[in-house]
C-alpha cells in the first residue's frame, strides 16, 4: 500500500526557482502525468504554478494563479530540460470560482481549456489544492478542499 503522499511537485510560488518541489519530494520520473506546470503572465510579471488534469480538456488549479496569458506544460518530469514528451498549450480560457476572495484566499480555485495549484494527492486522488503557505514548504500550508467544489467543477465543465 503506498503511503500518504504530499506531492506539492511544480508548487511554484512568484519567489521561488522553476521547477522547484516545495514540501514533496521527486518521483519516479513520468509516473504522474497528471501533473501540469503553469506560467503565467500578468501585466509585466512572471509567476509560475502548479495544477493538475482532472479532465483530457480542463486543468484544475487554484485561482490565485490567475493571468493575462497562461501556458500550461504537460508530460514534464524536469521542467528545466526539453524532453520529448512534454507539451506546452496555451490557456484558452480561464474560469476562476465566482465567489473566491483574493483577500483571504477563500474559494481558491480555477479551472482551464486548453489546458500554486499543485495537487495534494492522499491513497491516489487529488484531494486538495494548494492554496498558500510558507516559501519554504513548511507547515502551515493551506489547502482548497476538492470535494467541496466538485459540484461546480462538473457545472462548469459542462457548459465550456
Amino acid at each position: 500500500m503506498q503511503p500518504i503522499l504530499l506531492l506539492l511537485a511544480f508548487l511554484l510560488l512568484p519567489r521561488t526557482d522553476a521547477g522547484e518541489i516545495i514540501g514533496g519530494h521527486e518521483v519516479k520520473p513520468h509516473s504522474r502525468p497528471y501533473m501540469a506546470y503553469l506560467m503565467i503572465w500578468d501585466q509585466m510579471s512572471l509567476k509560475r504554478c502548479g495544477g493538475f488534469l482532472i479532465r483530457e480538456d480542463f486543468v484544475l488549479t487554484a485561482a490565485h494563479c490567475w493571468g493575462s496569458s497562461i501556458n500550461v506544460t504537460l508530460g514534464a518530469h524536469n521542467i528545466k530540460e526539453q524532453e520529448r514528451t512534454q507539451q506546452i498549450i496555451p490557456v484558452k480560457r480561464a474560469i476562476p470560482h465566482p465567489a473566491y476572495n483574493p483577500e483571504n484566499f477563500s474559494n481558491d480555485i480555477m479551472l482551464l481549456q486548453g489546458d500554486s495549484g499543485g495537487p495534494l494527492v492522499c491513497n491516489k486522488v487529488a484531494q486538495g489544492i494548494v492554496s498558500y503557505g510558507r516559501n519554504n514548504g513548511k507547515p502551515p500550508r493551506v489547502c482548497t478542499k476538492v470535494s467541496s467544489f466538485v459540484r461546480w467543477i462538473k457545472k462548469t465543465m459542462k457548459r465550456h
